[in-house]
């Protein structure tokens, strides 16, 4: 096993995926600019007209109303949910750094959660 060549490559590789991923990013980010540009066209148009949606032989747009919810104040909101017996309102997940913080400080403490500790390998660059 030649560890120098192994790494070399690696590093080569991930540099390759580094500049397509920039080059991917930026194109896809003018692409996108471009969408709202027509989005923003399709709006005025829909309100203009006062529909909801546009259909032609190259297909249908349609205006939808999006509502996103957060809180700016979460004490107040957990303490909410607690009160509303509304733990359904939050999302199923646990905060990784968090809970490796909070084992680590409480090692007495055995929460109820699964864990998968893995080997994995992180190479960095030469001088």
């Amino acid at each position: 096993m030649d560890t120098n060549k192994l790494i070399a490559t690696y590093v080569k590789i991930r540099d390759a995926r580094s500049d397509a991923k920039h080059k991917y990013e930026e194109t896809d980010s003018k692409l996108k600019d471009q969408l709202k540009l027509i989005e923003a066209e399709l709006m005025a148009g829909m309100t203009e007209l006062n529909v909801t949606s546009l259909k032609t032989s190259q297909g249908t747009a349609s205006r939808a109303t999006r509502t996103r919810y957060w809180a700016p104040d979460w004490d107040e909101f957990k303490n909410f949910a607690l009160e509303n017996e509304a733990f359904d309102l939050f999302e199923r997940r646990i905060h990784q750094s968090n809970m490796r913080e909070f084992i680590e400080q409480n090692p007495e403490v055995v929460p109820p959660i699964a864990a998968d500790s893995r080997y994995s390998i992180v190479v960095r660059r030469g001088k």
